[in-house]
Formats: C-alpha cells, structure tokens, sequence
C-alpha cells in the first residue's frame, strides 16, 4: 500500500537550485551601500546597477561567499568592489560612529588578485574612485616596477591591495607584504588565471590569508579548475549568473560582428581601409604574437594613423604610455596581443579588429568584448586566413555564430565597403587633412624603476626608429670610449727585460765593448732568434753569448769589478740565464791563463765571427784561443743546471 505525503506549505517548501530572479530597476542607493559610495559613484555618473551588479550586492553586503557569472563588459568589477569597500575600515567610519578606533590598522584588508597588470591597473582606479569620499587606501602591485616605492607605501599603510600572484608573492615571501588581518578576498577573471597558470601561485596565496574570511571569484567562463578551485577555498558560496532576458546568446547582442576570409598580404590594406570607416571612433586590433603586434603599429603608424601597441615584448612604461595615450585621445588605434583582452575598460572603443584569429572561444568573447561595453554599441570584425579556417570553424560551432564559412574578401572587394560604411575612394593611407590626433610621442612616458631585461621601449617600441638611432649613437660612444685609452697601453708593452727599450739600447752602446755582435745578432729576426726556449737555442747563437761573456769576464777581472753586472746588460733577456752560467765558467778558465792580453784577442777573434760558424772557424785561432773555445764547448756539453746568481757573484773576485 503506498503512502501518500502530505502537502507541503508554500512557506516550508525548499529552497530550488537555479532560481530565476528578476532585477528591477533601482540605485546604489536602494541596494543597501554607504552614502558616502554612493556619493562617490554619482559623482562620476553611476546610478543605476546592472544586472551583475544588483544581484550580487545584497548578496555579497551580508558576509556570503559568492561567484560570479556574467559576460565581459557587463560590470563585474563594481559587483564585487563595493562590497569589499565595505568591509575595510577607515578613519571615516571612526568619525561616522559606525567603528572602534582599535578596529583601524595600516595592514592590508581586502585583497584582489587578478591575472594582467592593464588589469590591475583598472581596477585599481576603479575602487579609488568608488573609495574617494571615504578616502579608502588602495595600492597596486605588480611586476615591471621597481619594489622601492611599492614597500614604501605598505609601509606608509594600505587598505586594499590589487595584485598579480607573482609580485605579491614575491612581497609576501620578503615579510614586506603582511595578510594575516584580509577580511576579503576577491580572485577576478578566474579563468584567464588558470589558462596563464597562476592558480598554483593564487592557492599559495590563499594559504597566507586567514581561515575566517569572506571569498569572491568572478569570472565570464568557469572551467572545471576553477570550480574546484572554489570548492576547496570558499564556504558554501552563492553562484550567482546574471544575463539579460533578450541576450540569451554567448556574445553580447550590442556587438555587430563581422567575419571575413581575408589574405595574409592584403590584411594590413584593409585594416587601413576599415580604420577609415564612417562613424569610427576608437580601434583596437588584436594580434596573436608579439611581432605582429609591433610590425603592425609600424605600418599604421607610416600609413598616417596615431597608433600604438601592447605587447609583451615592450616594458612596463611602455605599455602604460600607450594605455593612457589611447584612453587620453592622443592615440586612435591601439594594437595589442592578448595581453589587453581582459578586462581593459576605454570609452569610445567602436571597433574591434581581429587581425589573426584568436585560439579559443574564450579569447574572441574577450576580444571583441572590449566594444559595446555598458550597453553601447560596436563593432567586431575577424580577418581569418586560409589556414585558420579549420580553428575559426571550432570558434563558430562553440559560440553557435552563423559563419562558419567566411566570405572570401579583399581590400577592394564592393561588399566590404558596403557592411562597413567605408566611403568609395577609400585607400591605404590617411590624408593629412585628418591626420589630427597627437601621436604617441606626445605622451609623456613614466620612468617606472622597471625590473627584468627589456627597457622601456623594447622591440618595436614606443620611439621607433628615433628611438633606434639614439641607442645606436650612444652604444657608438661607448665604443669609442673604449677603444681610446686601449692605445697607451700598447706603447708600453715594448720593453726589454722590464725596462723601455730605448733605454736597454742606451745601456748596450754604453757599456757593451763588442757592438758587432749585438748588430749582427738582431739583423735575421727570425722566429727562431724571437722563440723564447730553455734548451731549444743552437749553433752560433750559444756559442756568440759564451764569447761575450768571456770578454765581459775579461774585462772584469781587469778591472776588479763584479762579472754579473756587465753580462745581462749587454745580452737579451731571453740569453741572461745562459750568460751568467757560462761567465761561471769562463771566469775559471780566464784564472788560468796568464796572459790576459792573447786571451783578449781571441775572444774577440771568436766574437767577430758569423754566428754559425763559430766553433768550426775558432780552430786556427792561437792557443790560448783554442783553450778558451774548448772551455766554452765542454761547458756547452755539460749538463745544463741553472746556477743562481749569488753564486756567479761570489765566483768573481
């Protein structure tokens, strides 16, 4: 028998998952937020909320955990800001009586991460805005600067820190940056963290923060990572998915979007044919590698448009130079990777050009999300060449867009003049009659301490070829400083056994009584005569030495006067050691002889002889000549020991 239930009350039914709510139009006001926000907002022309926005206030306001769910473009970053302001506590909430004194700290007590610094940087303002009749601390942190100022201003004290997980981390390990008193914590386009793969680092963030905190993550996809990463670290959260009841589609219905099969060789003439369309306002053009980006901005900027780029090969100055002067006007079309997808918020922004077609899904919503922000209107265009058809199809089926096979399209095709309101005539080049934008040069770019390898300008960067010649001049500078004091040295180094070579000349012609010799000896200058060896001289240019050191010896037993002070001075460096061994011995045999005047001129009889041919030309030489020979010779034979130069000395007297 089958038991039937009873009834329940409409007021004891449960709670259905995937509720439909219905939002009506309202203020900040009317949600629940401080005056003092609200002030700040209307200052600046925000009233009313969006969909994202009037959802998740009254939800995020009471301390619940939430992800949220919209497209790009559609006000995310108030739907989680303005909460977060509301937990930090200023010295303004002190004088309004709604806080303790004891409550104030200058640690950190919200924390943002999100993946990009153009990222950062947006939200940042962002909050500072909504924050400023509160006079709420909030500070960026990011790579690309220098750490000085950033430690600095932790250490003045901050309210809220905007980040990207590798500078905080960085902070954090130094014990500059303290977590331990964050209240809330906010992971912001959630999904473009786990495609750069930050989530590793964004988890050991997470690990510093207190375990009682309240958690928020917005993102427009939410990817199986993503969710199990908000399954570990947030505590029963709320998922709340905004979308209006007419854009039930994955792109946003302000969007006009434009696909064409376009040639690699053509695409630069029709972008500069596209950029000169009625109504153009703002143009960002999306390049899939970093070359590309800057090869473009080159040939804008010759076809007489204010362009600039973003990409990650520029420096962080660099890259801010050409974000402010696109936001300022001073420039009208901004190329840029990927790296500028996310979140990037600029007014004006009328069209979006897909140069090279993006690799997912997730990156076209991105891209052409940049357009037809807040409820306006834009356009997107995607260039996809022949051999990104096979990727661009995936993209379409994905989305469910209704191009799956593009129209084959040049720069002087009739239709393309037709869809986009280019006016007939149109060419490549813009005239100078409207060329009235400032340019980037005109903006002024900040010197930012920048960390790593690339300079401020990078390849492709903001000075181009004037930049260009400037770093080749100076690097020509520096060569010539160089090269200059390298000449002196090289004077010097002609020497002769450590003294200048004029003066060991001077010395030779003073003291040296056999100068044919000497002249003799330096005429060959063979590399056998300049090879400096220890047992590797032969023939006449041993025996020639031996001759001068008889002589030398003969002398100095004339004149009582020391042998080893006249043998090096009249001998080349490379023969001193051989000298002063064979003066050794030729003191000896000159003791034995007695007439000191035959010993004389057969050495001299020896000495004037050709090198080579000494030993077989001393043999009709007198005999005491023949004796002298016959010494130097058996002196030759024996075995070669160096004798120290103490020992030469002592055998003098």
């Amino acid at each position: 028998m089958a038991r039937s239930r009873p009834p329940r009350s409409p007021r004891t039914a449960p709670h259905r998952r995937g509720n439909t709510l219905t939002t009506q139009t309202s203020t900040f006001r009317q949600l629940g937020i401080l005056s003092e926000t609200a002030e700040a907002l209307e200052a600046v022309g925000i009233v009313h909320p969006f969909p994202i926005q009037e959802m998740t206030l009254p939800v995020a306001l009471s301390g619940t955990d939430v992800i949220g769910q919209a497209k790009t473009g559609t006000g995310k970053t108030l739907g989680f800001g303005l909460p977060l302001l509301e937990r930090v506590t200023v010295p303004a909430d002190v004088e309004a009586g709604r806080a303790r004194p004891d409550q104030l700290t200058d640690t950190p007590q919200a924390l943002v991460v999100v993946p990009t610094r153009e990222l950062c940087q947006q939200v940042t303002n962002d909050l500072l805005t909504a924050g400023k009749v509160r006079n709420v601390r909030v500070l960026a942190i990011y790579g690309g600067r220098a750490y000085e100022p950033q430690v600095e201003a932790l250490k003045k004290g901050v309210d809220v820190i905007v980040g990207t997980p590798g500078r905080l981390l960085d902070l954090a390990g130094q014990k500059k940056l303290n977590l331990s008193h964050v209240k809330a914590l906010v992971l912001d386009e959630a999904d473009e963290m786990l495609d750069l793969g930050f989530l590793p680092d964004v988890e050991k963030i997470i690990n510093m923060l207190p375990a009682k905190r309240q958690t928020m993550l917005f993102s427009a996809t939410m990817p199986g990572a993503v969710i199990g990463l908000a399954r570990r670290y947030m505590s029963q959260p709320t998922h709340i998915r905004a979308t209006s009841p007419d854009d039930e589609g994955a792109t946003v219905r302000n969007i006009a979007q434009h696909v064409f099969r376009a040639h690699n060789m053509d695409k630069p003439e029709m972008v500069a044919r596209i950029l000169q369309a009625d109504g153009r306002g703002l143009a960002m053009i999306f390049c899939r590698t970093k070359r590309t980006a800057a090869d473009i901005a080159d040939q804008l900027k010759r076809r007489g448009f204010a362009s600039g780029a973003v990409h990650g090969d520029l420096g962080q100055g660099a890259r801010e130079q050409a974000l402010r002067a696109f936001r300022n006007g001073k420039v009208d079309v901004l190329v840029c990777t990927d790296v500028a997808a996310r979140g990037i918020d600029v007014d004006g922004v009328t069209h979006v050009i897909n140069y090279q077609s993006p690799e997912d899904e997730k990156t076209y919503l991105h891209r052409i999300g940049r357009t037809g922000r807040a409820g306006k209107k834009g356009i997107a265009i995607t260039l996809v060449d022949w051999d990104d058809i096979p990727r661009w199809q995936l993209i379409n089926k994905a989305l469910e867009l209704d191009f799956n096979d593009p129209v084959e399209t040049y720069s002087s095709s009739p239709h393309l003049y037709e869809e986009l309101s280019i006016p007939v005539g149109t060419k490549g080049v813009l005239p100078r009659s409207e060329r009235t934008r400032a340019g980037l040069d005109a903006e002024e770019i900040e010197d930012l301490g920048e960390t790593g390898g690339r300079g401020a300008s990078g390849r492709g960067g903001r000075g181009g070829r004037q930049d260009r010649d400037r770093d080749r001049d100076r690097d020509r500078e520096r060569v010539q400083e160089r090269e200059r004091p390298a000449r002196t040295p090289r004077r010097r180094r002609r020497t002769r056994g450590g003294e200048p070579t004029s003066a060991v000349e001077a010395t030779s012609s003073g003291t040296a009584p056999v100068t044919p010799v000497e002249e003799h000896a330096s005429e060959p200058r063979t590399p056998r005569r300049r090879r400096r060896t220890r047992g590797g001289a032969q023939g006449g240019a041993q025996v020639a030495p031996a001759a001068e050191a008889v002589v030398e010896a003969v002398e100095t037993v004339a004149a009582v006067a020391p042998v080893t002070e006249s043998a090096p001075a009249a001998e080349a460096p490379a023969r001193r050691r051989r000298t002063r061994k064979r003066a050794e011995a030729a003191v000896d045999t000159v003791e034995a002889v007695a007439e000191t005047a035959a010993v004389t001129e057969a050495a001299e009889t020896v000495a004037t002889e050709p090198a080579r041919r000494t030993r077989t030309k001393a043999a009709p030489a007198p005999e005491t000549a023949e004796t002298v020979v016959d010494t130097v010779e058996a002196t030759e034979a024996a075995p070669k020991k160096r004798a120290p130069r103490k020992k030469a000395v002592a055998a003098a007297p």
